[in-house]
């Protein structure tokens, strides 16, 4: 009979990324709710349907977004709604944006 093998140990690569896991900030969870949203400059999404005022972070994805929830209507690129023109930049905003590097808690 043989004895029990060795148990693995954590190797340096795996214990690196559970700590970048760890302390990278995301934008999920309660936390990136305001984020996703787009309520502030640097949310996730840029644009807004000037229909339905569904979000999207680029033209292309409105483009997609406007050919399948309104293909009677004609796209036009010039009516779409800017979120990050909308509202004035705070120079000194302590809330971290999405994928800064960094955690609160340390």
């Amino acid at each position: 009979m043989t004895g029990k093998a060795k148990p693995k140990k954590h190797t340096a690569k795996e214990i690196a990324a559970k700590i970048d896991a760890a302390t990278t900030n995301r934008g999920g969870g309660k936390a990136g709710v305001e984020d996703r949203k787009a309520l502030e400059k640097g949310g996730h999404a840029k644009l807004a349907c000037p229909i339905c005022k569904v979000t999207a972070p680029d033209s292309k994805s409105m483009l997609i977004h406007h050919e399948a929830r309104h293909p009677k209507l004609p796209y036009e690129e010039e009516k779409l709604i800017n979120l990050h023109s909308t509202v004035p930049v705070e120079a000194e905003s302590s809330k971290p944006k999405p994928g800064v590097r960094g955690s609160l808690k340390k």
